[in-house]
């Protein structure tokens, strides 16, 4: 028997003066039961932090060849190729070639996933966008996270401040450099 996708209904008061994006994310995200919750929090979040006309989760696990989440224009182009996690240096070479910007969200450690890319052939390595998600701030989230749920997230200087129920979770969004 084939385990199916849990949906999470998801709503995000979205405060971003970073970027002075102000919105309300209702989001309906399916989780794969391979995919860790950790990961699924991680997702949302870079989701929010990239927020603009035009972005989308992909289909998932299904279509590979498809970017974790996609900026596309008008045309369904794709503008912005966005991964979560570490992905391998072979998928950002293709997404580099597919997409005039990539951005990583990784949710694990960010000293393993740049050693791993070190030395590996990336097209345009050097305009690679790499971040990590305060790991702590990430747990805490997906300790609180339910089938339904509603936050607010508040961004300034790439601080994250969510507001879920009675608590208030910090933690920073850190750019990292390959070597």
């Amino acid at each position: 028997m084939a385990l199916t996708a849990t949906i999470y209904n998801i709503e995000i008061d979205l405060a971003d003066s970073d970027r002075r994006v102000y919105e309300t994310l209702a989001l309906r995200v399916a989780r794969h039961p391979s995919e860790s919750e950790d990961y699924l929090v991680t997702r949302v979040l870079a989701y929010a932090l990239e927020f603009v006309e035009g972005i989308e989760f992909s289909r998932g696990i299904s279509d590979p060849e498809e970017p974790t989440i996609a900026i596309r224009d008008l045309t369904g182009a794709i503008k912005a190729w966005i991964e979560i996690g570490t992905p391998d240096a072979a998928r950002l070479h293709k997404a580099s070639k597919a997409a005039g910007r990539v951005v990583v969200y990784t949710h694990k450690d960010p000293d393993q996933f740049l050693r791993q890319l070190e030395g590996k052939k990336i097209f345009r390595a050097d305009a690679l966008e790499l971040h990590a998600i305060d790991r702590g701030l990430v747990a805490a989230l997906a300790s609180r996270l339910e089938r339904r749920v509603a936050f607010s997230l508040s961004i300034t200087d790439r601080e994250l401040y969510i507001s879920i129920g009675a608590d208030t979770l910090t933690g920073a969004v850190t750019r990292l450099r390959l070597v």
